[in-house]
């Protein structure tokens, strides 16, 4: 169900008073010339954002409708984030915006519902990948996306992660809700720490980058990261030497997946991947569920050729409880929370609203998205 909001322009903060002053104080030039067309040239302004209507596809905070109040544009809002592609066909019609949530599918079929005046989709998202690039760049529609302001939650999933499958802390917590804690044993229960390990970073981007700088305080012995290309800069930050995927999976206690997903990296890590790790090594993805391959995985830690896995993406999204994922101890699943603090979402709304604003304003947008 869709909620249709719109403000009538001059119900718009500060707009009576402006055009007020305007009217009956007009600006002046240098010339001293009242600059008259001034007021209609306001005014015709907000009357062309007014009657600019977009399509939110799903509840969007305070802050962020503002910002799209204040442009003077017409909103309509899902309730939920759950749409389908006939949801998302049945409420674009004749909208000039589109304002996405994550992994909402955006597809050429949807595009064509919204009509010719489409100019711009904005994704309150980093990764893109759910959005029909080409259909994008085939009608000359702008992307907007929100890169930056999420790396730092982020990376503290990652860390997070690794260290709640090092230490076993969900395992162990079940040991004491299930009653099993039945004394203090010196050689049970034991886990592996960050000290002195080698970690392998997969992607060495934003997110990478802060993982890497984040691991550097547990005293790890070696950071390794693999990437498109070798970058020597940034990795001079964090003193981490460039292998191939196969050395680093060799090589590495802790694997963490920060790569964006493309034709190379989907399902890049398969069963072989998984068998060229140590039997000791823990798995962290807190990139796209799709790159790896979940039964692969599954044989992995049923198995034991790994020790652990932590994921806060997962192939589909939500995971059904009934998957065998679930099952496994030695396997945390997170419900795709790495940007989940208060102020990184606000945030990232915000930047979505912003860009959206300044493609229908014909200005710079804050993260175009390059198609």
């Amino acid at each position: 169900m869709s909620y249709f909001y719109r403000k009538n322009i001059l119900s718009i903060p500060n707009f009576n008073k402006l055009l007020q002053s305007t009217t009956h104080k007009p600006l002046q030039s240098s010339t001293s010339k009242p600059l008259q067309s001034h007021t209609h040239k306001l005014l015709a302004f907000y009357q062309t954002m007014a009657s600019k209507k977009i399509f939110v596809s799903g509840p969007l905070i305070k802050p962020a409708l503002d910002i799209l109040y204040e442009a003077g544009l017409e909103v309509v809002m899902h309730d939920d984030y759950l749409l389908t592609e006939d949801d998302f066909v049945n409420n674009v019609k004749g909208i000039h915006g589109l304002y996405t949530f994550g992994p909402q599918k955006v597809t050429d079929r949807i595009l064509v519902a919204a009509g010719p005046q489409l100019e711009v989709v904005s994704a309150m998202s980093v990764g893109v990948d759910s959005i029909d690039l080409k259909a994008l760049k085939g009608r000359n529609i702008k992307l907007g996306h929100t890169p930056g302001v999420l790396t730092d939650a982020v990376a503290d999933i990652a860390v997070t992660l690794a260290l709640n499958c090092s230490r076993k802390v969900i395992e162990n917590y079940h040991v004491v809700k299930d009653g099993d804690w039945k004394g203090w044993s010196v050689f049970e229960n034991l886990g592996a720490g960050l000290r002195h390990s080698t970690v392998g970073i997969v992607g060495l981007g934003r997110i990478g980058m802060a993982v890497g700088k984040r691991l550097i305080p547990f005293g790890v012995s070696k950071i390794l990261y693999t990437s498109r290309s070798e970058k020597q800069k940034e990795a001079s930050e964090i003193n981490a030497c460039y292998v191939s995927l196969d050395e680093l999976l060799a090589q590495s206690d802790f694997v963490i997946c920060c790569c964006s997903l493309n034709e190379q990296s989907k399902e890049l890590f398969s069963h072989d991947a998984f068998s060229k790790m140590k039997s000791n090594a823990i798995f962290v993805n807190i990139g796209r569920g799709s790159m790896v391959n979940q039964d692969a995985l599954l044989d992995a830690l049923t198995s034991n050729k790994i020790m652990a896995a932590g994921l806060d993406v997962t192939t589909p999204e939500p995971l059904p409880s009934d998957s065998p994922l679930l099952q496994c101890k030695n396997c945390i699943v997170l419900p795709h929370t790495g940007s989940a603090t208060e102020e990184t979402r606000r945030d990232m709304a915000t930047m979505a609203a912003r860009n959206l604003v300044a493609a229908l304003k014909s200005e710079s947008m804050p993260a175009l998205y390059p198609l």
